[in-house]
């Protein structure tokens, strides 16, 4: 697919800055012929008795930080991602500054000094952290809004931007379909026969890049680390047995699931990451049916809802919801699509 396809016009204001006033109060999009107009709170009520529902139970990091050079005094952003897989103290994080940082350059936050190590591809780099990251972050780590909500964080934020059901620590950004779902709605769905389980994916900042290639097929695919666990292993056994819907809510959801299913122990608990890139001609082995807020131009997301509900249909339903003032992006509102389209 070329990267020039996934281009359309999305107009500044239709960029939510703010969630809606309340977790289930946006709007609806369902794909169907025709389309519908509905309110998130819906969603309890669209999905198929006896279906699985699944989430992403990631918890959003306080990870951005405001640092200081050492030498200078001038200003840094530091954006934590991962851990080093063998070096408590060193993670790799992305760097916003006015002049380039090199190696063995520090700064500080707080009575904390951060040294800056090598160069890492796409841009992030290795950081060695002199006191506990944990620590860190809760004395002064920020919620990391996405680059596209043009304002400070603010204390709502550090409710809103994260899912009612989070439990692992470990993402940069917030699997946004998900802050639609209230415990209510949780409750509907168990009450009509619903099974709801949940995989965990930390999402890494590579997912707002956008596709600076010609070809999609040439992107570089930002990795990202996932577990399954022993109850969704269960449950996915349990709906192909009884031939139920499997019902994503989110894209990261999709790319845990499909991911698992090429990996060579298939659905067997534990800790994984992947580089799956999800585009027009994608044969899905798990996912149904998905639930996914409205994503950016040439980005990965957007190709991956081109994939499962159909570039014709994604595009009729994005130019709908534009024309209808409906909200983007990850304070935005959401779309269901109740049947892939392969």
């Amino acid at each position: 697919m070329l990267a020039a396809e996934l281009d359309y016009d999305l107009p500044e204001e239709r960029i939510a800055q703010h969630p809606p006033a309340t977790r289930d109060g946006g709007r609806l999009l369902v794909v169907s012929e025709p389309l519908q107009h509905r309110v998130v709170r819906d969603f309890a009520s669209l999905v198929p008795e006896g279906a699985l529902v699944v989430l992403n139970d990631t918890r959003v990091m306080k990870a951005r930080v405001f640092a200081q050079r050492a030498q200078t005094g001038g200003k840094l952003e530091v954006l934590f991602l991962d851990p080093h897989p063998t070096q408590a103290d060193v993670w790799q994080v992305m760097v916003k500054s006015n002049r380039p940082v090199r190696p063995g350059d520090v700064a500080r936050v707080g009575d904390s000094t951060l040294e800056f190590l090598e160069r890492l591809p796409q841009g992030t780099r290795w950081m060695r952290c002199s006191s506990n990251v944990d620590a860190l972050l809760q004395v002064h780590g920020h919620v990391p809004l996405p680059p596209y909500v043009r304002r400070p964080d603010e204390a709502d934020d550090e409710t809103r931007y994260q899912t009612v059901f989070a439990k692992h620590l470990g993402s940069a950004a917030a699997p946004t379909a998900g802050l639609h779902v209230t415990e209510a709605m949780l409750e509907q769905l168990v009450e009509r026969g619903v099974r709801v389980a949940h995989v965990t994916l930390h999402v890494g900042a590579g997912t707002f890049k956008p596709v600076s290639s010609e070809s999609l097929a040439d992107h570089p695919m930002h990795s990202e680390r996932y577990e399954i666990g022993a109850h969704l292993e269960t449950e996915l056994a349990a709906a192909k047995a009884r031939g139920a819907l499997v019902v994503a809510v989110g894209t990261t959801v999709v790319r845990a699931l499909e991911s698992a299913a090429r990996h060579s122990e298939g659905f067997r608990p534990g800790p994984r990451s992947t580089d799956l890139l999800i585009q027009p001609g994608f044969s899905f082995r798990v996912v149904d049916a998905l639930l996914t807020n409205f994503h950016a131009p040439r980005s990965t997301l957007l190709a991956l809802v081109f994939a499962f509900a159909g570039v014709d249909r994604t595009r009729a339903a994005y130019a709908e919801a534009i024309a209808e003032s409906y909200r983007f992006l990850s304070y935005g509102d959401a779309m269901w699509i109740p049947k892939r389209c392969s």
